[in-house]
């Protein structure tokens, strides 16, 4: 999964060309998505240094302090803002190398409060890394994701999303359609339409 991190992070690299206008997320801007990756990443830093010294240190100190640390950091220039992005996505890829297998079997516990293993955290990232390229909204689309994560992403959406349909289409519309984003050409297994679906993640 630690290779889904990389991919990830070189297709937000891309997408984040530019900051203006937008996003694909409703009432957020590029600057938000950015300002989130961001913090997202140092948010892990927080489990990975859990994980590694046993002291509990949470993704965010709160919700609300979350939300408004995404507003403060989508005021920020463009360019500040990429540099935050590159300098957390770094500071994260070398707090996970210094994990050992016990660090990594440590447990702790996602923002939601959830309790998983330490493994568990390069999967969070890829999975904010890839969908958030596309919530830019500057090019990068499902099908650009790999198709193993894709088909990783699905398992998980179907999971924890509950009742879904058995669903005909593209792997990548299918993916988009399941994590709430805009999709194409997705049926059911009676052939109509797939309803859209609320945003995942």
């Amino acid at each position: 999964m630690k290779h889904w991190i990389a991919e990830g992070t070189a297709l937000c690299r891309k997408a984040l060309v530019d900051l203006d206008g937008p996003s694909r997320l409703p009432g957020w801007t590029r600057k938000h998505v950015a300002a989130h990756l961001a913090l997202n990443a140092e948010a892990l830093g927080n489990l990975v240094h859990w994980a590694r010294t046993g002291e509990e240190r949470p993704m965010y100190s709160s919700p609300d302090q979350r939300n408004q640390d995404i507003e403060a950091g989508a005021g920020r220039p463009a360019e500040e803002l990429i540099g935050w992005f590159d300098e957390s996505a770094r500071t994260l890829d070398e707090s996970m190398a210094t994990l050992t297998d016990e660090h990594w079997q440590a447990h702790v516990r996602t923002a939601q409060g959830r309790e998983i293993p330490a493994t568990a955290i390069p999967w969070l990232r890829s999975r904010e890394v890839m969908i958030h390229a596309v919530d830019l909204g500057t090019g990068v689309t499902f099908a650009d994701l790999p198709e193993d994560f894709l088909e990783e992403l699905c398992a998980e959406i179907r999971a924890t999303r509950g009742d879904v349909p058995e669903l005909h289409g593209p792997l990548a519309q299918i993916a988009a359609y399941l994590s709430g984003r805009p999709f194409a050409d997705v049926t059911t297994a009676s052939g109509a339409p797939a309803q859209s679906l609320p945003p995942w993640l």
